[in-house]
């Protein structure tokens, strides 16, 4: 399934949830949310691919979780606090799984947010554009 683009596709390193996301990656935030019961977690850890079995994922989803690549899970449909949960499941804080997805370690990223967080300086949308600026204060588009 090829995603249309949207306004906010080329804002650096960012995978916005919106509803087509959200639908792409259903079965794999189900998967994920599935993680909070001991039992899953037990099930998942004895038998990683076994376990994906249960849900209808595509295979670069498959791949991603079995990986543990988290920035492509989020690309792929994955909501962050969905996600969490596998991190969890591996003993991951959020934190640390934060400092992953952004290339850093868990010291300079907790240096990073502590200091104020991430500049806004390049890692704005490099069109400019938003919805709102598009509209008019009616809510409707302009042009």
């Amino acid at each position: 399934m090829t995603r249309a683009p949207h306004d906010y596709d080329d804002i650096p390193g960012t995978f916005v949830f919106d509803a087509e996301r959200s639908r792409e990656g259903y079965h794999l935030n189900m998967f994920c949310m599935s993680l909070m019961k001991a039992e899953n977690r037990k099930a998942f850890k004895e038998d990683e691919a076994k376990y994906l079995d249960r849900f209808p994922l595509t295979p670069e989803q498959r791949d991603a979780v079995l990986n543990r690549q988290y920035n492509k899970i989020l690309e792929l449909g994955g909501n962050i606090y969905f996600a969490s949960k596998l991190g969890a499941t591996d003993g991951h804080s959020f934190q640390h799984l934060a400092a992953v997805m952004t290339g850093s370690t868990q010291e300079d990223y907790a240096k990073m947010m502590l200091a104020g967080g991430r500049s806004i300086e390049g890692n704005r949308s490099k069109s400019g554009g938003s919805r709102r600026s598009k509209r008019s204060k009616s809510g409707k588009k302009r042009g």
